[in-house]
């Protein structure tokens, strides 16, 4: 195992970051695939919101299916990090990647040097490790090109920004706005880990794996058919990843019936007899909500609500 890898901290309540400020300087990294990046926009982007930005090197690479080498993209995750001038780390893109990067990372870096951390899909692996081996909360959220840029629905960024600058409300759910399925009912806490349902299973058996206890697990995944979703819940219940659950929050799965889905997720997780809760806007949809990874949360799937019960960002 990596030396740099110390030993898990059982962290029951994951640490708040420092609330983006305004006027921040957001660093972009790009530590899974690559994407070309529009500059000018993204700087417009940021300027209009009021926040600078600042582009690593590696964000310019290529390499085959990847953003460079896996030296280059870590080496950007830990400058971004180490650098107290970066106020928040968003990266540019999924794709894959990420999960190549886990046991060259230097967690105690990142635990000396906490700030807002964005991402979804590949990014899930180092949501993960950081939580885990890091000990703060995470931001399972929107990712600059293809969600900011990508003209995606308005919350998906007021989302993301209430949530950085402090500006959310305990109250996370709009079942109104946004419907939602209770497929199992009742009412638990725990902190809210997961992202990518296949990014989960594919870390099972690693030091990196979802820490599950007491946790509300949360899933999404995209261009997934049903039968490879229910081979990867299959997966997490075979491992014992289901057993010492609070609840489970599922997210998008874009391209999958919903009757289909829900038929499918009552037949997998209604046996565990806690709550679980389906159609939370988050994931590869629009909008995308963020989600705050690490946080204690409490999960209503009665009353179809999430609800925060610690802040995620100091002021």
């Amino acid at each position: 195992m990596n030396s740099r890898l110390t030993a898990q901290v059982s962290f029951k309540a994951h640490s708040a970051v420092p609330a983006l400020p305004a006027g921040g300087v957001i660093g972009l990294i790009a530590p899974a695939g690559p994407a070309q990046l529009d500059l000018d926009s993204a700087t417009q982007w940021m300027h209009a919101r009021g926040y600078q930005l600042r582009v690593f090197p590696g964000v310019w690479e290529k390499n085959g299916y990847l953003a460079g080498s896996d030296a280059a993209r870590a080496g950007d995750l830990h400058a971004a990090f180490a650098d107290d001038s970066i106020d928040a780390i968003f990266c540019l893109r999924g794709g894959y990647g990420s999960p190549r990067l886990l046991d060259s990372i230097d967690f105690e870096l990142i635990r000396r040097h906490p700030k807002p951390f964005v991402g979804y899909s590949d990014i899930t692996a180092l949501h993960l490790a950081i939580t885990r081996y890091a000990g703060f909360v995470t931001f399972h959220g929107p990712m600059l090109n293809a969600d900011l840029l990508g003209n995606k629905q308005s919350p998906t960024e007021s989302s993301l920004l209430r949530m950085l600058s402090g500006q959310q409300p305990r109250l996370l759910s709009h079942p109104d706005e946004y419907p939602l399925s209770t497929v199992a009912p009742g009412c638990a806490s725990g902190r809210l880990l997961g992202g990518n349902l296949s990014l989960i299973c594919a870390t099972i058996g690693s030091p990196f794996e979802l820490d599950d206890q007491d946790a509300i697990l949360f899933i999404e995944d995209v261009n997934e058919p049903l039968y490879r979703v229910d081979r990867l819940l299959t997966h997490l219940r075979l491992a014992g990843k289901l057993n010492r659950l609070r609840g489970v929050l599922v997210g998008d799965f874009a391209g999958i019936d919903l009757s289909a889905l829900l038929q499918l997720l009552r037949q997998e997780l209604g046996p565990l007899g806690i709550p679980v809760l389906a159609g939370w806007r988050s994931g590869h949809c629009d909008p995308n909500l963020t989600l705050p990874l690490g946080a204690h949360v409490r999960l209503d799937a009665d009353r179809q609500q999430l609800t925060l019960e610690q802040d995620v960002v100091t002021l």
